[in-house]
């Protein structure tokens, strides 16, 4: 086994695999019994599905799962979403009543962000910015619609404050916590966290076509990365 490196790592992947698999299937098992049973806005299905799979990036952090995996499954889901556009494949998940790419962006900022921060070994800031999509963007648009108020409209699309106000809270609220558990709690924490939020909550207002799914992530992530390596 000392001389086939990869074979001594091939239980340790497909039980990363296995947990990762198991997860999903308890999502996916969720959201189809609340479509099911619970006669539910098909918002709230998208959400379960939108929040429960993008926490997979805690999985592939914490479990230590190779690059290539998150890389590889960020172009299979990619393609899978291009496909459904045209084909019945994920009816639930893209009908939101708009044009948007939302889902395939998603998976694109996923590949991106784990190639880049798996490559410099800090993959913290991948779940940073992928955790903030998922909770911040996706309790956001839930605030929004059910108790969103004050309406503004940006470049065509409505936007409420309530929900705008969710996505800053929830982004600090993300980037505070993941900070502190790999940095310490310092001021330096705080303000990046901070500013990280507010960026985060402005480009979520940008949301053409979905665009923000590949906007909030990446820069969020990169904004981290780099005030936490200049202050």
């Amino acid at each position: 086994m000392a001389d086939f490196p990869l074979l001594a790592r091939i239980p340790t992947l497909w039980l990363q695999i296995t947990v990762v698999g198991v997860w999903l299937g308890i999502v996916l098992a969720i959201a189809g019994a609340v479509s099911r049973f619970a006669n539910s806005d098909p918002e709230i299905v998208r959400k379960i599905v939108h929040i429960g799979t993008g926490n997979v990036i805690l999985f592939a952090w914490l479990l230590n799962i190779p690059a290539w995996v998150g890389i590889g499954a960020s172009v299979l889901a990619g393609a899978t979403t291009l496909l459904s556009y045209r084909l019945p494949i994920l009816p639930g998940i893209n009908s939101i009543g708009r044009k948007s790419l939302g889902t395939f962006f998603y998976a694109v900022s996923i590949g991106v962000l784990v190639a880049w921060f798996w490559a410099v070994q800090k993959p913290y800031f991948a779940a940073l910015g992928i955790l903030i999509m998922t909770w911040g963007d996706g309790l956001a648009a839930l605030i929004g619609q059910r108790y969103g108020k004050h309406v503004y409209t940006v470049g065509g699309v409505k936007k409420s404050w309530e929900g705008s106000l969710t996505m800053a809270v929830v982004s600090y609220i993300v980037s505070s916590a993941i900070l502190i558990a790999v940095q310490g709690n310092t001021w330096l924490t705080w303000l990046v966290a901070f500013v990280v939020a507010l960026v985060a909550t402005g480009l979520e207002a940008f949301s053409w076509y979905g665009i923000d799914n590949l906007s909030v992530p990446i820069a969020s992530a990169g904004l981290g990365f780099l005030l936490t390596q200049l202050l």
